[in-house]
């Protein structure tokens, strides 16, 4: 299909961007090359939308909205609008005037929207917004059944069916409903019901097998005899081998050394150290006490025994068992046990045999078949309305998705924010817009050639990082560790300190200044090493005239030290070649013309300033955003550049209010350190312009005419050239 859509671009900061004007734009929005998208993809999270909204344009859940899911939400809202356009303004209130009735799936949308509105009080109201959409509660509040499959005990009348709904709650559990309360569905009506008649048929026929031969305590004796089973037939089978060789008992009953391992141990009161020793001594044909010379690890097991399996089969004068006792005590069980091991429809157990049989009698089954069955009946009516709310937040968000992503009109609007601006930065007497949240500092930053600042904020137990990019001033008080305040966009205050920064040019004035800067910091940092080092070097003195003081007794005389003559020498050669290098400037500059001395002071600050300066104007023309927003996990397909213009309206420095009136007078000024510095300036100006004039004059009095009258040298730039004289 031919694309015949005519596209509008626009360039604003020196990109170009396409618009979105029209319901025509959004209608062939999927005909527009993503090559030409300011973005590729986004986060769900981080930004200045409702991320309820963005989760429905993520359909596949991955926490990234990418092109193709914008594409799919901008085609079913245009879908059901009669102009998308709508769309484009972004209000909070969707107008049901504007919902499409000419096709099904706007008809829903406009019936379940009236709908709501009827339920919330609202029949007459014109627009639907996000609250009124998104308030489940009430909506549903009026009626138990909600097209969701999931039955309520609250959804019938019938207290017969509202305790068998709680039954079954009770043993296979449920699901939430729409309003979040637990209900059954028809899968958990099926499970129930199968439960009860697995339950009923396995009980059923363990009263036709007969298998309680100790009546009431055959449970209880199974389980005592299960729990020593295996140890009980290790004591006899131990008993038996005794029998056959008296030579291995000693063996049969452990070694000395076991025991002195587990007695040079603190003995814990379970004997968990001896649980793997024979349950009694070991003799031939020996019956295992239920009392007496047990093992301590299993002495309270063999008690329950006796109790619970023993004494209801035996009696209660029964104090030791033999093996043939063993073989009988175990298979009056054995039939109990095999039944117990096919068990089915356990989860029906705890509601008893009786209770079974009766809701398996009832005609509850069929009762929550046809609740349920009326439920589903709304199922497309309520989903309706889960697309009214979807419908609502495409309209009132959409907008602003589209102009960060399609193109970044909002970044580059004045009366707008961008959805990725967290919020302002305070700090060093300016403020920036351009706050980015982020997971940590990107490597990749400084190729935005932007000066970042990377800081952690914090309000209450809450916390967040964000990038900061400077975009007017200077960086002399910007470093790690300082602090500052953020204001995010809904108005709080965090505490903002500076954990990392990427250090690049902020302006070219900044970088006109460098060079100097950096040569009186050089100056700043030798004398406090030269000051470091002399105040190291007269203490090492003091030490050692200290030290020779108090041993002068025992010094030798020491012999006077000679002058060095050739560094002497040398010193003065270097301080004369200085200042003959000194004094040829010197007079070069003097014999320029008075105008052109300001030129080439101005030349010289330019020589020593144009690199920086230029280096700054290579990165500033460079700088962009699309590095900085990676660090929040978008892909940024346009080259969105940050140049000086508008990089001074992202970032304000400090301003006196208009009409503001400033007084100079400061009580804690240092009056004699001021006038000290005017004394300083007074007499070095003085000194300068006398030594102009010495120059001058001494120069003046080198170049007298015939007449001896001293010519300056502004005379001999301004005279004309005397004539020759003519050949005698």
């Amino acid at each position: 299909m031919p694309h015949t859509h005519a596209w509008k671009f626009f360039r604003t900061g020196g990109l170009d961007q396409v618009a979105l004007e029209t319901a025509a734009d959004l209608r062939h929005l999927d005909q527009l090359d993503p090559k030409l998208w300011v973005a590729l993809s986004c986060p769900v999270k981080g930004l200045e939308l409702d991320e309820r909204t963005l989760a429905l344009i993520d359909t596949d859940g991955d926490g990234r909205i990418r092109v193709p899911e914008l594409l799919a939400a901008v085609k079913w809202a245009v879908a059901r609008l009669k102009d998308p356009a709508v769309l484009l303004q972004g209000s909070a209130d969707l107008p049901l005037a504007a919902i499409d009735d000419a096709s099904a799936e706007g008809r829903a949308v406009l019936a379940s929207a009236r709908q709501i509105l009827a339920r919330l009080g609202k029949k007459d109201a014109a627009a639907i917004g996000v609250a009124d959409a998104a308030n489940t509660a009430a909506i549903f509040a009026a009626s138990p059944l909600n097209g969701d499959g999931v039955i309520t005990p609250e959804a019938t009348a019938d207290a017969n069916l509202q305790v068998l709904i709680k039954d079954i709650l009770a043993t296979v559990g449920g699901a939430a409903d729409r309003m979040g309360v637990q209900g059954v569905t028809g899968g958990h009506v099926e499970e129930f019901f199968g439960e009860l008649a697995a339950f009923t048929t396995w009980s059923e026929q363990g009263a036709a097998q007969d298998v309680l031969a100790l009546g009431g305590a055959t449970a209880g004796a199974h389980a005592a005899i299960s729990a020593v089973r295996a140890k009980v037939d290790d004591y006899f089978a131990r008993c038996r081998l005794a029998a056959f060789d008296p030579r291995a008992l000693a063996a049969l009953n452990r070694s000395e050394t076991e025991y002195l391992a587990v007695a040079a141990q603190d003995l814990k009161i379970t004997a968990e150290e001896v649980a793997g020793f024979p349950l009694a001594m070991i003799a031939a044909g020996k019956p295992l006490s239920l009392a007496e010379g047990l093992n301590p690890a299993w002495a309270g097991r063999i008690a329950a025994l006796r109790d619970a399996a023993v004494v209801p089969a035996f009696g209660t004068g029964k104090t030791a068992l033999t093996e043939a006792d063993w073989a009988v005590l175990k298979d009056r069980v054995a039939a109990y046990g095999v039944w117990t091991a096919g068990k089915a429809g356990a989860s029906a157990e705890p509601l008893g045999m009786a209770r079974a049989k009766e809701i398996l009698a009832g005609e509850g089954k069929a009762a929550l078949g046809a609740l349920i069955a009326e439920d589903r009946k709304l199922e497309p009516e309520f989903k309706a309305l889960g697309d009214v709310e979807r419908l609502a937040r495409y309209n009132r968000d959409l907008r602003a998705l589209l102009h960060n992503f399609v193109n970044f009109a909002d970044f580059y609007s004045r009366d707008r924010w961008a959805v990725f601006q967290a919020g302002t930065l305070y700090l060093d007497s300016r403020s920036t817009e351009l706050c980015v949240r982020v997971d940590g500092a990107n490597p990749l930053a400084a190729m935005s050639k932007t000066y970042i600042a990377y800081c952690a904020c914090t309000r209450g137990g809450m916390a967040m990082a964000i990038a900061a990019c400077f975009t007017q001033g200077d960086s002399d008080y910007l470093f790690v560790g300082r602090h500052g305040v953020f204001y995010d966009r809904a108005g709080r205050d965090w505490d903002a300190v500076v954990t990392s920064i990427v250090d690049n040019p902020i302006s070219i004035g900044q970088a006109f200044w460098s060079p100097y800067k950096k040569f009186i910091r050089m100056i700043e940092e030798q004398v406090a090493k030269r000051a470091g080092a002399a105040e190291a070097a007269s203490t090492g003195r003091l030490a050692a005239a200290a030290e020779k003081t108090a041993n002068a007794d025992k010094a030798k005389p020491a012999e006077p030290k000679k002058f060095d003559l050739a560094l002497i020498t040398g010193i003065g050669v270097a301080l004369g070649s200085i200042a003959t290098f000194l004094g040829v400037i010197l007079t070069k500059f003097m014999d320029l013309p008075a105008w052109k001395m300001p030129l080439v002071l101005v030349a010289i600050m330019l020589v020593i300033s144009l690199p920086s300066m230029a280096i700054a104007w290579l990165k500033l023309r460079q700088r962009t955003l699309g590095p900085v927003l990676e660090g929040n996990g978008w892909a940024v397909n346009g080259r969105v550049k940050i140049n000086i213009p508008f990089g001074s309206a992202l970032t304000e420095m400090a301003r006196k209010p208009a009409g503001a009136r400033l007084s100079l007078e400061d009580p804690y000024e240092d009056k004699e350190a001021a006038r000290r510095k005017q004394r300083l300036i007074f007499w070095g100006v003085v000194l300068g312009l006398a030594a102009v004039a010495g120059w001058v004059r001494w120069d003046a009095l080198q170049h007298t005419d015939g007449h001896g009258k001293a010519r300056y040298f502004w005379m001999e730039r301004a005279a004309p050239a005397a004539p020759a004289e003519a050949p005698e």
